[in-house]
């Protein structure tokens, strides 16, 4: 693993597992956790073959086999991937430092159709560290597949900043919308989900 993330530097003891406890709960109450999920499944191919990138606790990877896709969840913290693999099998789970993301030196050598970075992932990484991050999703990504960015604004990562650093690893920023259902993007949102794409 390269540099601490956030994740790690910026939270409480204790916190991977509240988070854990916090999704299990939401879950058992019936919660909608696949909104990401519907968008991404609406820009793929059936079947397709995707990386969640930051997993945390595999919610949206899970939702996305529901809907017949292939997922490799991916994630820096291990308590995560644990919960993520106990509570959902059908997916396929990874411990990663995305700075330094070499799947195929960890068995998954074939290229995703698309990635998803959900749950504020850009706003955890290592400080320094989003350009590369979004290279080695990049890299993973097949051409002209998307790589869906979301988080919240208030997090200390501008998405001037984001649009910058995807272009220089390699990506096009495509479409930014408020939400994940897809309301319309301004200034003064609190959320931001952006359409990238690896150009063919």
């Amino acid at each position: 693993m390269g540099k601490p993330t956030r994740w790690v530097t910026d939270t409480a003891p204790g916190h991977s597992q509240w988070y854990v406890d916090r999704f299990r709960r939401l879950a058992a109450e019936g919660a909608d956790l696949a909104g990401e999920a519907r968008l991404i499944d609406a820009l793929v191919p059936p079947g397709s073959r995707i990386l969640d990138a930051g997993c945390g606790t595999g919610r949206v990877a899970a939702a996305l086999v529901t809907r017949g896709h292939t997922v490799v969840g991916v994630d820096a913290d291990p308590a995560l991937i644990d919960a993520a693999r106990a509570d959902h099998p059908g997916s396929h789970f990874l411990v990663a430092d995305l700075a330094e993301l070499d799947l195929p030196a960890q068995g998954e050598a074939e290229p995703f159709d698309a990635a998803v970075v959900a749950g504020n992932v850009m706003a955890f990484v290592a400080p320094g560290t989003e350009r590369d991050v979004l290279a080695r999703i990049a890299a993973h990504v097949r051409p002209d597949g998307p790589v869906v960015v979301g988080f919240g604004t208030d997090r200390g990562y501008p998405v001037a900043d984001l649009d910058a650093d995807a272009v220089a690893a390699g990506l096009r920023p495509e479409h930014r919308f408020a939400t994940w259902d897809l309301r319309p993007w301004r200034d003064d949102a609190g959320f931001a989900v952006t359409v990238l794409r690896r150009p063919a």
